[in-house]
């Protein structure tokens, strides 16, 4: 599996949702880079650089990733943060490595992997501007119009740099193969004898039509030291258009887990 590491420090495990790669986290690099982080980047099986050999399942993709995060990390305690489908995965590296992991994240995660028995809003779209999208690839204009919920030149600009490179890498056979096991056996925290307490970080779009937001409530309890953000204006694109709101959320989640660390409480 395709892994970049960037600085020095702790180590945060950062990974993309399905069917982009790992740039799709960089806007948040600057604000990681200065806490005493090395950030850890991967690429999922059949997605960006990394093939998907013989993975057909999400449990296998699970696997993948907890071989990448102890090549990455070994047994140095880390955190972790997932995007979307990677949202999911990092629930599991967190329940699956214990007392290793300082904390986790989630943006626009997914909580139930089968589509259909999502509790999500209807598509909406709450700003539109046609001007944006002048000189740029219709594929990629209809890309990102299906994408966003508050459309903006910044926005779009975003898509194009993080996202659509992404798409244009990613193994679409591959990424079929999985879709069709895209549960895993038994969620995280149904598997788990206990709550994670640890902080944790959900943010989640009030507009998204993908996941939704209420099904993370859902699991309120087993995360007591937990914050629980939805935003307004946002999508499941909640990078590219709460960009400041999820930054400073994810800044505070870091300050969060250095001030739990640093006081030696065991969890």
């Amino acid at each position: 599996m395709h892994i970049e590491s960037r600085g020095e420090g702790t180590p945060l495990v950062l990974i993309h949702g399905f069917g982009v790669d790992h740039r799709i986290l960089l806007p948040l690099d600057p604000v990681i880079a200065g806490g005493g982080w090395r950030r850890v980047y991967l690429d999922l099986p059949g997605m960006g650089r990394s093939p998907i050999g013989e993975i057909a399942s999400s449990e296998g993709v699970a696997a993948a990733v907890a071989g990448a995060v102890r090549e990455a990390v070994g047994d140095e305690p880390f955190a972790v943060l997932g995007n979307s489908y990677g949202g999911m995965l990092a629930r599991r590296v967190a329940h699956d490595f214990g007392a290793q992991v300082l904390g986790l994240a989630t943006l626009a995660g997914v909580f139930v992997a089968a589509h259909g028995a999502r509790t999500a809003p209807p598509r909406t779209v709450l700003h539109e501007e046609p001007a944006i999208f002048a000189g740029i690839d219709p594929q990629v204009a209809e890309g990102y119009r299906n994408f966003a919920v508050w459309q903006s030149a910044a926005g779009l600009e975003n898509f194009i740099e993080t996202v659509q490179p992404g798409l244009d890498a990613m193994d679409q056979k591959a990424l079929e193969r999985i879709a069709e096991h895209y549960s895993f056996d038994v969620e995280p925290e149904d598997a788990a004898s206990a709550p994670f307490t640890r902080p944790s970080l959900f943010i989640a779009g009030r507009h998204d039509e993908v996941t939704g937001y209420q099904d993370a409530w859902q699991r309120l309890d087993h995360y007591p030291r937990g914050s629980f953000l939805v935003l307004d204006a946002a999508g499941h694109n909640i990078i590219g258009e709460q960009f400041e709101l999820v930054s400073a959320a994810v800044g505070e989640w870091l300050g969060r887990m250095r001030r739990h660390a640093a006081g030696g409480a065991e969890s």
